[in-house]
């Protein structure tokens, strides 16, 4: 369990345009969004010595991204081969570095040309090895036909229905149109989701995030140097990662899984609020992972904050509008502003707890859970000012 509470913070954060095609190297789009983070936090480029990133091989090793930007003693960097599931994993790891004194000042980034270049979306490799043996014969070779059988799960346990996904990506593109940074900013309606076109029984198109080109950065260091930053420090103030026993080691070890109407989130649901000494009533808002529009539910519903089968009603009403109770993805989230793998739900829990979200600041917000994962495992922070 993390025991680091409070202890570092996030003092800087940056990121590139989110387009279709950037037209540019996936190391230059990692080199920018790194260059902007430390910038935001007011420190020269020879102040950091560490990075540490994810990739699924789509990106570029954090050493070379270091040594483009012209860090002179990097004295740490990993590369996790992960997908979004690592999004808070690697905060959570740039604190563990420097709390071993491996280095002072880590730079996390994510970088991707997700929709010009290596596109998760697209097919897989068919041949027969490992897993896909099972799979890959009947056709089930990609995310939205993997996730839709989570979500269809939930559907015939729970009665989940299309409306309650609606209302998440409705809601979702409503605080996009807010947000410069957003790819989709063009307001849609209910109505709006149910004409969108059905790409994998039940997930229309609406359901699905965004390919995207771009990358996010964020700098991590000790407290009490973040403090003397440019900018009001954001502390970790906890954090998980896991998934129980059947995690597996790829997309479709899903079908391991004991039950596919509930997620990795109820596995590290204990430990993530015993570390950060806080609960679901805590929390101000959440920027929860959203590459599908099911796996804000049951990520509701693992982390505590409604009973399991019980996310679509707990949705509905506004309670997760940016003026509802518990305000969700006050940036558009992964459907509507991008898909920088969960990263840049870090970067919105951030600019909403340093108080600079322009005109989608929520007001009085102190505590910000981020979460990243859809199936067999994730992570997820709570972050506060």
């Amino acid at each position: 369990m993390y025991s680091l509470r409070d202890k570092y913070a996030i003092a800087g954060i940056g990121c590139t345009a989110f387009s279709k095609n950037s037209g540019r190297t996936v190391r230059s789009l990692a080199s920018e969004a790194s260059l902007a983070a430390i910038n935001d936090a007011g420190l020269k480029v020879a102040d950091v010595d560490g990075f540490v990133s994810f990739n699924f091989n789509d990106s570029v090793p954090a050493i070379s991204v270091a040594t483009e930007i012209g860090v002179p003693d990097v004295r740490y960097a990993n590369d996790f081969l992960s997908g979004g599931n690592a999004a808070n994993m690697i905060v959570l790891t740039a604190a563990a570095v420097i709390e071993a004194g491996l280095a002072e000042t880590v730079v996390c980034y994510r970088a991707m040309n997700g929709r010009s270049g290596f596109r998760l979306g697209g097919g897989r490799d068919l041949s027969a090895h490992g897993i896909t043996q099972f799979t890959a014969p009947f056709g089930w070779i990609t995310y939205p036909q993997a996730m839709a059988m989570w979500c269809r799960r939930h559907m015939i346990e729970y009665g989940t229905t299309a409306e309650q996904l609606g209302e998440i990506a409705v809601t979702f593109r409503g605080n996009a149109v807010d947000n410069p940074r957003a790819m989709q900013r063009e307001p849609i309606t209910l109505d709006d989701y149910m004409a969108s076109r059905m790409i994998v029984d039940p997930f229309r198109m609406l359901d699905i995030c965004l390919e995207t080109d771009g990358a996010c950065a964020v700098v991590v260091t000790k407290a009490e140097r973040a403090r003397d930053l440019r900018h009001k420090p954001v502390y970790i103030a906890g954090g998980a990662y896991g998934g129980g026993p059947n995690q597996g080691e790829d997309l479709f070890d899903a079908l391991r899984w004991p039950d596919h109407s509930h997620n990795y989130a109820k596995y590290i649901a204990d430990d993530l609020w015993r570390s950060a000494g806080m609960g679901p009533a805590d929390i101000d808002m959440a920027q929860i992972y959203d590459c599908f529009t099911y796996s804000v539910l049951m990520q509701l519903e693992g982390l505590g904050f409604c009973k399991e089968g019980e996310g679509g009603s707990f949705i509905g009403g506004g309670r997760i509008a940016r003026d509802g109770p518990l305000p969700l993805n006050t940036h558009g989230g992964l459907l509507s502003e991008g898909y920088i793998h969960g990263l840049n739900h870090v970067l919105e829990a951030v600019q909403q707890l340093r108080g600079d979200a322009g005109p989608r600041q929520v007001p009085g917000v102190e505590t910000c859970l981020t979460t990243a994962g859809a199936m067999t495992c994730g992570s997820a922070m709570v972050l506060r000012s």
